[in-house]
């Protein structure tokens, strides 16, 4: 699978990953077991022993060893073998790791060269720490369809008029919008004014009245977006402290499957508990029952062919997805041959 290597993605939730607890993963269609240890500290290992290609996620994991299931080889979290009940330890006894570390309340795996894993490059989400537990809504959903097509879907945010009528569209196909790059960054906006408010905003904005929204989603690469939204009766200053924040973190699995990663902040009513459980009701509908349903109807469509084989009729909408696009296949063929050979096959 070509995929860029020298960066990080997401490959979990900080909280999936307990105490003294592993958990298997797939990234890039390279699998991945996450180690927790009894201190907290988190590692990243091959899920796959030297020995005989045993999964070590089917072994068993205690005070930060994992032990294989199938034979008794045990690895710390380094990857090296630090027990061998059938002789001695030798050099190829070892499992390949990978640099992971736990940011933004997730955890971020490099699967290029570990020299470049540079933490600067870990994607700014502040706001996500920034935002009071009761402010956050998080969730993991896997899907059946590619990491691009996903975020296709964020940058071209029209088809919420089509797709989700009733909690997040009716305003979108006839708002202004403006596409810009700053940097390594696809940015695109949507204006519209004096609308009706879609279901998810009404607490925002009480029918009857109209309100003004503007969204802004910014992607980074590979596949990482914040998606700003403000809604208010129509006439309101747009100001910080009434725009909420949502990260979209698309994380591929397969060449056909993905990671998709949310988290929703917010910096208004932080303490309305029952704002929070409409609003996860809003979403979760949009994101499980309407959106990963079109997309893996999507990609079944598409098959195993390559996006732009098919030929796409391009709409003057797709103008923010199809630069993301563009920006990440030059990053991927400007890297080096080894930055693009599987870790396991570099150790």
């Amino acid at each position: 699978m070509k995929v860029l290597r020298n960066c990080w993605y997401q490959a979990a939730w900080a909280e999936e990953l307990a105490l003294d607890a592993m958990l298997a993963r797939t990234v890039a269609e390279t699998p991945l077991l996450l180690v927790r240890d009894t201190d907290g500290a988190v590692s990243a290992l091959l899920d796959r022993c030297p020995h005989r290609f045993a999964p070590l996620s089917a072994g068993k994991l205690e005070g930060g060893i994992v032990t294989c299931g199938y034979h008794g080889l045990a690895f710390d979290g380094s990857g090296a073998c630090v027990h061998n009940p059938h002789g001695r330890v030798t050099p190829s006894l070892r499992v390949a790791g990978f640099p992971l570390v736990e940011r933004h309340t997730a955890l971020w795996i490099w699967l290029g060269d570990a020299a470049k894993a540079d933490l600067a490059l870990i994607p700014d989400l502040s706001y996500i720490d920034a935002a009071p537990p009761n402010a956050r809504i998080a969730g993991y959903l896997p899907a059946a369809a590619h990491y691009e097509l996903l975020t296709d879907n964020i940058l071209d945010l029209s088809h919420a008029d089509y797709l989700h009528p009733g909690s997040l569209g009716g305003m979108m196909t006839n708002a202004k919008t403006t596409t810009r790059i700053e940097g390594d960054a696809v940015i695109v906006a949507w204006d519209a004014v004096n609308c009706d408010p879609p279901g998810a905003f009404v607490g925002l904005v009480p029918p009857p009245q109209k309100g003004d929204f503007w969204l802004e989603a910014r992607w980074s690469a590979p596949a990482v977006m914040t998606l700003a939204t403000f809604a208010a009766p129509t006439g309101s200053s747009r100001t910080p402290d009434a725009t909420a924040l949502t990260l979209h973190s698309m994380t591929p699995e397969t060449s056909a499957t993905t990671h998709y990663f949310y988290c929703n902040t917010r910096p208004y009513l932080v303490d309305d508990v029952d704002f929070s459980a409409f609003l996860r009701g809003q979403l979760e509908r949009a994101f499980s029952l309407e959106d990963k349903p079109m997309l893996e109807k999507q990609q079944a469509r598409m098959g195993s062919a390559d996006f732009w084989t098919l030929g796409p009729a391009l709409l003057a909408i797709d103008a923010a997805a199809v630069q993301a696009r563009r920006k990440l296949a030059t990053m991927i063929a400007q890297e080096t041959p080894t930055d693009g050979v599987p870790a396991e096959r570099r150790a």
